[in-house]
């Protein structure tokens, strides 16, 4: 990753690119070592724990996650929650959840609680849980979708009932430490704060009710906790030029000949067994052999250009053999989509998170159709072209401008080629093909004067 930011910097800086490098490295802080989107600026995600209802020796709960990310989901294998419980607290029951370890549950012996862990791990339901162990927006595997592409199913709830906790909002210490994996690291989640209780309407719309305690808990995400090299890279070709400018080598890792299965052959006799074997790693990548080593590829190419109107085409690559996308999403940033005309094959939403600035634009597949990209392999690729309406005070072609600023996959910030390495401008190649050949002559010509 540092080997391809150095060869971005060193290609602007020569060239008097001071406010590029600026924006590269900016770019580069803001996207990988905070938790600060600048695309999303207000995105993460909360959970609001209610208390609805008191126990002879504690409460009944709903927890809700919502996810108020524009554009990152959690997929499958889905999310899982934790937390530290401030005293000896234990779970008697869960509806729509449940643990993944019951604990020492041994001091019990009228009824066995669900879990004693002190620090217990909550995960989501599957889909086809039967109806009495069901509450609204559970049972999802985990899966919680962004806000902008699925709003209604980027929800998710679970009852829980609590012991040894205080029955009343003075003797109820909330938890603390916790913790959101989704379904690795990447979100840090901040302390409990109490709120004002959440209100409820009966469905008669005639009566309010509302929670005897709430609080909420904020996590953000940061891609570089979540892994430290990229997943996804950018290359570019136009119509203008016969150079297809490939991801940056070595940009998600290197080919390691010493290291067994590190990446695969796609020509190899023994591929079949190799991804049949690896199936269970869902979380650890086994990429297509190439020189990226990305297990996602996005190629924009500039195709058409006409008197009103100019296109380009959008495709995504899978080269991971052990992961299907699922639900997947593409944000670009590129300053024509404020004209924007017609989108062939691809869902569109315009993101805007600064009034007066309509740069960028959030594309997921149709349902259906193509918004399930499969693993690596003839299938493993979903494509689709775009219409813009050329604007003539900014319009053109030169320095770079047909191509995006910056692509997201699924929320992770893809590496773009340097800027040196655009495709140019025929006319741009010829005025530098003709500086060469006007040196060269009045170079010869000086020799030949000198020699006279």
């Amino acid at each position: 990753m540092k080997s391809v930011w150095l060869s971005a910097i060193g290609s602007v800086v020569p060239h008097g690119g001071l406010p590029v490098l600026l924006l590269l490295l900016l770019t580069y802080f803001t996207s990988t070592s905070t938790a600060y989107d600048a695309l999303d600026p207000t995105g993460n995600i909360t959970l609001k724990w209610d208390v609805i209802s008191w126990t002879p020796d504690g409460y009944v709960a709903v927890v809700t996650m919502f996810n108020f990310q524009q554009y990152r989901h959690i997929q499958e294998p889905g999310w899982s929650l934790g937390w530290t419980w401030a005293k000896k607290e234990v779970i008697w029951s869960m509806m729509g959840a449940q643990t993944t370890e019951q604990g020492d549950c041994s001091k019990f012996k009228a009824g066995i609680p669900h879990c004693c862990k002190k620090d217990p791990t909550v995960v989501d339901l599957l889909p086809g849980t039967p109806y009495n162990q069901q509450i609204a927006n559970c049972c999802k595997g985990g899966v919680l979708n962004s806000w902008a592409q699925d709003p209604n199913n980027a929800v998710s709830s679970f009852q829980i009932s609590v012991g040894s906790a205080g029955t009343t909002n003075k003797t109820v210490k909330l938890p603390k430490n916790f913790t959101l994996k989704a379904p690795g690291p990447g979100y840090t989640c901040g302390p409990a704060k109490i709120v004002r209780p959440t209100q409820y309407i009966t469905s008669d719309k005639r009566r309010i009710t509302q929670a005897l305690m709430t609080w909420n808990i904020t996590c953000s995400y940061s891609q570089f906790l979540a892994q430290k090299t990229p997943s996804c890279c950018v290359s570019l070709s136009s119509f203008y030029n016969d150079t297809i400018v490939n991801c940056p080598t070595c940009t998600c890792g290197c080919q390691n000949k010493t290291a067994h299965g590190s990446c695969v052959n796609p020509d190899s006799p023994y591929l079949a067994s190799v991804v049949s074997e690896s199936g269970k790693a869902i979380n650890t990548p086994l990429v297509q052999c190439t020189s990226h080593m990305c297990p996602i590829r996005i190629h924009w190419h500039v195709k058409l250009n006409y008197k009103e109107y100019w296109r380009i085409k959008i495709t995504i690559t899978n080269f991971n053999y052990r992961m299907n996308y699922s639900q997947w999403n593409l944000v670009v940033q590129h300053p024509n989509f404020d004209n924007i005309t017609e989108n062939f094959s691809f869902n569109y939403k315009s993101l805007s998170p600064y009034e007066g600035l309509n740069d960028t634009a959030m594309l997921w597949g149709v349902k259906f159709y193509n918004d399930f990209l499969s693993s690596a392999g003839p299938l493993g690729n979903v494509q689709s072209e775009i219409l813009f309406r050329k604007d003539k005070s900014t319009f053109t072609f030169d320095k770079g401008w047909a191509f995006p600023r910056r692509i997201y996959f699924n929320g992770e910030n893809c590496v773009m080629p340097p800027p040196d390495a655009y495709p140019w401008l025929p006319n741009a190649s010829s005025k530098l093909v003709f500086s060469l050949l006007t040196t060269v002559i009045a170079t010869l010509a000086s020799f030949f004067i000198l020699l006279d």
